[in-house]
Parts: structure tokens; sequence; C-alpha cells
């Protein structure tokens, strides 16, 4: 196999956050699985409940680097940083078709080669949906239900 050095960076506005530990690492094993990757070690999941910082981090070690996902749940749209490096090839489409399960509104991302010197690997724009209204309420009462009483 031919070291490649792909590393691609996602900045997303979500409506459903991942939250749960356990879950998100079955998700993110996934997510692996499907990138045709190999884990070493993890995930390793934890949530964090400091005011101004909450949500959750899972991180994993791959067979040919990481995959790294901060989560923060406070305002709404939530929102999702994805860090995908490895020395393997993989496709785009498939992080870009795993991070809908999260409902993103927005997503911002940069593909990079980082054996050429940090050059940005030009890819299709992925998709994201418009929401209505409506649809933003429902989420916030899902993410704070405490205000909708």
């Amino acid at each position: 196999m031919a070291l490649v050095h792909k590393h691609i960076i996602i900045r997303a506005e979500v409506l459903n956050p991942p939250k749960a530990e356990y879950e998100t690492c079955d998700k993110v094993k996934n997510l692996i699985d499907q990138i045709g990757m190999k884990i070493l070690m993890g995930p390793f999941a934890k949530y964090c409940e400091m005011q101004g910082n909450r949500g959750l981090t899972v991180a994993t070690i791959i067979e040919t680097s990481h995959i790294v996902m901060h989560s923060w749940d406070e305002n709404v749209p939530a929102n999702i940083q994805l860090d995908v490096y490895t020395c393997g090839e993989f496709n785009t489409d498939t992080v870009f078709n795993w991070l809908q399960q999260f409902n993103p509104t927005k997503i911002d991302y940069k593909y990079l080669d980082r054996e050429h010197g940090l050059i940005e690997i030009p890819i299709n724009n992925p998709s994201s949906k418009t929401f209505t209204t409506e649809e933003l309420v429902e989420a916030t009462k899902s993410i704070y239900p405490e205000i909708w009483k």
C-alpha cells in the first residue's frame, strides 16, 4: 500500500448532535468500517459537562493515523468538528454521508494532501439540507427539553 497522507477537516452545524458516549463510539466504528480503515485503539469517548464547552469528544487511533470528533451541543444548531487523517485512500463522500445522521444545516471543510505540503484537494461540495423554522424549533426542543416545559 502506498502512503497518501489525506486529511479532511470538517466543521458542521447540526440539529442532532451526538451525546451518548457508547452509542457514538459505535457510530464512529461504523464510519471507520465504511471508509475501510482498521482500528488499533478505541474509540474512546467522554462527555464534558463544563458550561460553554459542553459536548462529546470521541478519539480513535486507526492503523493509518486517527479520527477525532468533537461536538458542542449548547448552541442551536450544535457544532461538530470532525478530523479524519489517514495515510490510506478513502472516499470523502462516505464521510459526508455519515454526517447526515446528525442533520447538518451547514458543512465547511478542508481536504488536504499532507504529503505534499498541505495542499488543498478540491472535492464536490457536500449537500447541506435547508430546514424549516418548525424543524429548527423541534430540534431545539429535543436538545433543551427543560426550556420547553
